[in-house]
């Protein structure tokens, strides 16, 4: 099996899943449970991944509703998937942070394909979740942000990430995108059941565009310094 086939297998698996225990004022965010979103990320994985070539892991937090919330493709809004050559019909979303990821990945070698044959993005929980805000908007949140959010997903999470090392992951180094929570959950974990054996922690992609974006060109290269460039 390929990178790309084995990826497409996972993310079928996950428009079926459920997570246990979650309080009734979370909801899940699963674009796989849309076949168009399963077809269009089975093209771009197809794309990129159609090898068996061994890559790192770099992680997210967890989808977002104008990225991978919608597209099944993390920090790839639809906007970045029609740059990618993928074409997308229904509505176009766009994602400050995935801005940021095509800026490096234009930056590395000069483009997607060395880019993706190095590395493959995921996120520590791969669904994402929401709640109603107290003035009724939809949004996000992040899978630490509460407690019984925190212990309901993690056997999801290790489950995941242990199906995800198997797609051919180099477990020598993985990148975590955040620095606080993110970062800590992620080498709590790993301490625990050594799933790799080094966490490099990066400034999160969201956080450098929302308050650093004058120096973007200087986090860029401090993720490519750390990526190996």
């Amino acid at each position: 099996m390929t990178f790309a086939t084995k990826i497409i297998t996972f993310n079928k698996s996950l428009a079926h899943k459920t997570i246990a225990g979650l309080a009734t004022s979370i909801t899940v965010m699963n674009p796989y449970q849309d076949p168009y979103v399963l077809k269009v990320s089975s093209a771009f994985y197809n794309q990129y991944f159609d090898d068996t070539r061994k890559r790192k892991l770099i992680l997210g937090i967890n989808p977002g509703k104008s990225g991978a919330g919608v597209t099944g493709v993390p920090f790839t809004d639809t906007e970045n998937l029609k740059e990618c050559g993928i074409s997308w019909a229904k509505e176009k979303s766009y994602e400050p942070s995935s801005r940021f990821i095509y800026d490096l990945i234009e930056e590395y070698n000069k483009g997607s394909t060395k880019f993706y044959q190095d590395f493959f993005i995921s996120n520590v929980c791969p669904l994402g979740f929401t709640k109603r805000s107290d003035k009724g908007r939809t949004v996000n949140i992040n899978y630490y942000d509460m407690i019984e959010l925190l212990t309901s997903t993690t056997p999801f999470i290790l489950e995941s990430l242990k199906a995800q090392i198997g797609f051919g992951i180099d477990t020598s180094k993985v990148f975590c995108l955040g620095t606080t929570e993110n970062y800590q959950y992620l080498k709590n974990l790993n301490k625990e059941h050594r799933l790799f054996d080094e966490i490099v922690a990066l400034t999160h992609p969201r956080y450098i565009i929302q308050y650093k974006n004058n120096d973007k060109k200087r986090y860029i290269d401090r993720y490519l310094k750390a990526l190996g460039c």
